[in-house]
């Protein structure tokens, strides 16, 4: 084994804590706080073939020869990412391979030295790239899944693989990334239609880094509630996606009030669209919408939030809601 001076996770066995149960997974708004002393760091279960068939389901097992291991490839946050920029980012430099994130996986905790290492996992499927080996993977193979589980150095990551293979057992076939806009100027000190009330500068910058966050899940449409701060926060996205936004009155506050059922088939329209869409909604239709897809879908949830520029990224088989990651801000992780 290759000797190394620096800490690493060569003992991440010993103490772990595995947060990694639940289709309901949480990144809070300041997730280097979460832990005393953290790293922060994300990675993926990198997939390949037809997630309706199991049996042609491989996954990337990456071989570092700095620690002669083989493990999920991950990697530190850079200053300025959120967790989702860092996991595309991270599978890109180490494998070559570019990603389309999905289900939020959880995350797992250990020690190094006297401090803690935090890695957010999700799933990723393969959409493009190829592999070259590189100073810090000389090696990778696509393996199914039992062979992975078995090459792996870590029961920590053994586990990951575990939840992955529970997700691909139930496969997204639709996903929403439903967001409450920006923070807007105080309806107190606007006068005339609230519409037109505009997001400050807050705002503004939660709209621009929504755009890292949420690119790599691969979005191919952009809608909107009517009013300018829902309007607004959609836009970076769809700019970067060269895409328009397409404004819905029926997923805003005012509709939900008037006519909730119509609401609600517009989203089933959604939902049953396939693909991966963008909705910015506001703080009345948000957590509403979701309560009723939670009551007539297959994930029960108890508390349901929505901060200004949160995101919930539903997942849905075949109309049902069956997972929910609630991304709290958009804001750099550190």
């Amino acid at each position: 084994m290759a000797k190394n001076p620096l800490p690493h996770e060569v003992d991440k066995d010993q103490g772990p804590e595995l947060l990694v149960n639940g289709r309901h997974q949480v990144i809070p708004a300041d997730p280097v706080k979460e832990f005393k002393r953290s790293m922060l760091a994300a990675g993926a279960v990198l997939w390949r073939g037809d997630i309706h068939d199991l049996d042609t389901v491989e996954v990337a097992v990456i071989h570092r020869p700095a620690y002669d291991d083989w493990s999920l490839a991950k990697g530190k946050v850079d200053p300025g990412e959120s967790l989702p920029t860092t996991a595309a980012r991270e599978i890109l430099e180490e494998t070559g391979y570019e990603i389309r994130l999905g289900k939020l996986l959880g995350k797992v905790t250990y020690p190094v030295l006297d401090r803690t290492k935090v890695v957010y996992y999700w799933t990723g499927e393969v959409l493009s790239g190829e592999f070259t080996p590189n100073a810090e993977v000389d090696e990778l193979r696509w393996l199914p899944l039992a062979e992975a589980r078995a090459l792996l150095s870590y029961e920590v990551d053994r586990h990951v693989l575990d939840k992955a293979e529970k997700r691909f057992r139930l496969p997204a076939t639709s996903r929403v990334l439903y967001i409450r806009h920006g923070r807007a100027h105080q309806r107190r000190n606007w006068e005339g239609d609230d519409n037109l009330r505009p997001l400050d500068k807050k705002g503004r910058r939660q709209a621009e880094m929504l755009v890292p966050m949420l690119l790599p899940y691969k979005p191919v449409a952009v809608y909107s509630a009517e009013p300018e701060r829902c309007q607004a926060t959609a836009a970076p996205l769809a700019d970067e996606l060269n895409v328009d936004v397409v404004v819905d009155p029926l997923f805003g506050d005012e509709a939900w009030l008037r006519n909730e059922v119509e609401c609600k088939r517009r989203f089933t329209e959604l939902i049953d669209a396939g693909g991966t869409s963008v909705v910015v909604s506001q703080g009345i239709s948000v957590p509403e919408m979701i309560a009723w897809l939670s009551a007539n879908g297959r994930l029960p949830l108890d508390e349901i939030e929505a901060k200004k520029a949160s995101v919930w990224v539903l997942s849905f088989n075949g109309g049902q809601l069956t997972g929910a990651d609630y991304l709290v801000s958009p804001l750099p992780a550190k």
